[in-house]
């Protein structure tokens, strides 16, 4: 969803859950997850469930309804992205999780787009040696299902990625008629 598409009191589907918007800002929007069952916790402002803000990143992953999502998913199963493997996966959360505490983790959350166009996903960083040493970004290659490695400055002037993006290059994998 856009940000013109949210109004104070909407309900709307993110990730597995239903919320309700109750501040709308340029980039964000602030909502009440919906969890409880009595309607008094929805009350407000002031509200008695917490306010989240989601940004950008979190409201692509917004819908109307959680029946929109559904259809969403299936359409982005055809999107050209190949997707990851169990195995793949299993090492992303491990290396993710017993890696090093990365200070600017918001910069794992941005697949990029190398000069080749092939996608790069970010899902760790460690140090070379030492505190001042530079970050080293560890990424996937969905399409190559490769790891790679990458100095933070460097991925960082990487455009993001985007769909067309993806696209572009899942052709690229297509034979020829």
């Amino acid at each position: 969803m856009n940000i013109s598409d949210f109004r104070i009191g909407l309900d709307f589907a993110c990730g597995p859950f239903m919320w309700r918007c109750t501040d709308i800002g340029m980039r964000t929007v602030t909502a009440i997850r919906l969890v409880e069952d009595d309607p008094f916790w929805y009350q407000g402002p002031p509200y008695m469930v917490e306010e989240v803000v989601l940004d950008e990143l979190d409201l692509d992953d917004a819908y109307p309804s959680h029946d929109a999502q559904i259809r969403a998913t299936v359409d982005n199963l055809t999107d050209g992205h190949p997707g990851y493997p169990s195995e793949i996966l299993w090492r992303l959360m491990r290396d993710k999780v017993e890696g090093e505490r990365y200070p600017r983790r918001r910069l794992l959350r941005f697949d990029r787009i190398r000069t080749d166009g092939e996608v790069l996903h970010p899902y760790s960083a460690r140090r070379e040696a030492g505190e001042d040493s530079p970050w080293i970004i560890r990424l996937y290659l969905p399409f190559t299902q490769e790891w790679a490695e990458m100095e933070e400055a460097q991925f960082r002037m990487l455009p993001l990625s985007t769909p067309t993006a993806v696209r572009a290059r899942a052709s690229r994998d297509r034979p020829r008629d």
